[in-house]
């Protein structure tokens, strides 16, 4: 006896995935100059202070985010993104385990 399973349509995939953009957008219109400073300006500026001479700008941002709290929201987003596809693999090899 074989247990049928529902597969999602094409229509919830796309609504998840515009729910997904739009948490990400919203944020960055609504929050407009937002400041938050984290472990990676603090330690630029203690290597400075260190070092004046010493210097790694060898590139430069193809876009400044508007604030550190965009920053934080984007690398959140990244991570749950990992999250997602590692959980997803996992799912997946233990499903094709315990089907055959």
């Amino acid at each position: 006896m074989a247990v049928e399973r529902k597969r999602f349509s094409f229509g919830a995939y796309a609504a998840g995935i515009a729910l997904i953009i739009l948490l990400a957008v919203i944020p960055l219109v609504i929050v407009q100059d937002s400041e938050f400073g984290g472990a990676d300006g603090v330690g630029s500026e203690v290597v400075a202070e260190i070092a004046p001479e010493y210097d790694t700008s060898w590139i430069g941002n193809i876009w400044e985010p508007p604030g550190g709290e965009t920053e934080s929201l984007l690398f959140a987003l990244q991570a749950t993104a990992g999250g997602v596809l590692i959980g997803y693999c996992f799912g997946y090899v233990r499903g094709r385990k315990n089907a055959g």
